[in-house]
């Protein structure tokens, strides 16, 4: 049965229409693109992703800053090594670079700078490193030609990575960072290093997070770690899967680090400690957290002495990669050590110690503990660490404190403004 002209006419009209339309469409969909991709930042009135800003507006190149790269890098002493620590502003970064440097290491320093937490402090411990001879490099770890860059102009013995999203309740705030940090960044390094000649041995902090809901105690390197209790811990857990790959596949000597709770001087101020002293000298009141049933909450707190300790051992254990222009020529080692103090302490004991370091009472407020990735507690097996890389922390929790509380009286009664 034939359809009748008017019938016809009808669809092509409607035809053209569509067609017609989806053309406007088209047009606007891609004016949208260009101006977001392509309008100066200066004019940008969205706020960017504070982890992916630096591969946008950091600055790096040019003989002046490969001399100064170089000689940042330069081994000092007859068996020294030169090491790459990327988050070299962070907390353990900065201690990691300056003990290096003063034993005669060559130390290079990488770090994007981003406002998860106060810059300001990552500005002052840069100066702090400035002044030891470390250069630490604006940049993030997810720009590959930077890396390159940095590997061409230096043939680093070591790596030292260290830059990471941390916290683990601002992952539910902005999920993406992690990944974009702690799986992309760390994957982006790594094959960086791969592809160097030589391939450097590269030490990395994974997290006692990776334990997460396993309840037998204290943790040991043998554990489960297939229970992650935050974003945070499962971007750990998959880093240190992410490393065996890279081990295997390119011959990459790896060790993994799980740091359990560091605390000290110019310690992260989203650490309950440094927020803690915080809150107890300006008046406010303080969360105490408590498990189910009036259980304690308690914390492995590590030492950062004792930290860099176990940080540099690692570093000198560490056998040399076996692949060579991105292909494995043998195995090669692959290594995972908890780092903890092994005397996990209550936190209502950790707010007891300050009381009396800072010789004011602090207001208490018992809470329980809330269902967004922190878990009731952290205890380290250190045995395979103590055996294998000496690793043997000395400073309890009063001691520790003492120290950390001296210096956050010093530098913010300096002039500078305390967070919050």
């Amino acid at each position: 049965m034939e359809k009748s002209p008017y019938i016809l006419n009808k669809s092509r009209w409607h035809w053209h229409s569509s067609i017609v339309k989806l053309t406007f469409w088209s047009f606007i969909f891609l004016g949208l693109i260009f101006i977001f991709f392509f309008r100066s930042p200066s004019s940008n009135p969205i706020p960017q992703d504070p982890s992916r800003r630096s591969l946008r507006t950091h600055n790096w190149g040019g003989a002046a800053w490969e001399k100064r790269v170089r000689s940042s890098a330069r081994i000092r002493s007859r068996n020294g090594i030169s090491v790459l620590v990327t988050g070299a502003a962070g907390f353990v970064g900065t201690h990691v670079s300056t003990a290096l440097k003063r034993r005669g290491d060559g130390v290079l320093g990488l770090d994007n700078f981003n406002d998860y937490y106060d810059p300001s402090l990552k500005r002052a411990r840069q100066a702090l490193l400035d002044r030891t001879g470390v250069f630490v490099v604006e940049g993030d770890i997810n720009d590959s030609t930077l890396l390159r860059k940095l590997f061409e102009v230096v043939p680093f013995t070591h790596v030292m990575h260290l830059a990471a999203q941390a916290g683990v309740r601002y992952a539910m705030e902005n999920p993406s960072s992690y990944v974009h940090s702690n799986i992309a960044g760390l994957v982006s390094l790594l094959e960086a290093c791969k592809s160097a000649n030589p391939q450097p041995a590269i030490v990395w902090a994974s997290s006692s997070s990776v334990y997460g809901l396993n309840s037998k105690v204290p943790f040991s390197e043998k554990d489960r770690t297939d229970q992650p209790a935050s974003l945070y811990a499962a971007t750990k857990k998959a880093g240190e899967e992410i490393a065996h790959t890279y081990n295997h596949i390119y011959g990459l000597s790896l060790t993994a680090l799980r740091f359990f709770t560091v605390y000290g001087p110019w310690g992260r101020p989203d650490m309950a400690y440094f927020f803690f002293t915080r809150d107890i000298l300006k008046g406010r009141t303080i969360s105490i957290f408590e498990a189910a049933n009036h259980g304690t909450v308690a914390r492995d707190f590590t030492f950062i002495d004792d930290i860099v300790k176990g940080c540099l051992a690692a570093l000198d254990t560490a056998e040399k990669s076996t692949g060579s222009g991105g292909k494995k020529k043998g195995p090669a080692q692959f290594r995972v050590y908890n780092l903890g103090n092994t005397s996990p302490v209550p936190v209502s004991d950790l707010v007891s110690i300050l009381e009396k370091l800072l010789k004011v009472d602090a207001k208490r407020k018992v809470m329980k503990l809330p269902q967004n990735g922190d878990v009731r507690f952290t205890h380290a097996n250190i045995s395979l660490a103590q055996r294998e890389l000496g690793y043997k922390p000395s400073t309890d929790l009063q001691t520790g404190m003492k120290k950390f509380v001296r210096w956050y009286l010093s530098y913010y009664s300096g002039g500078n403004k305390a967070a919050g």
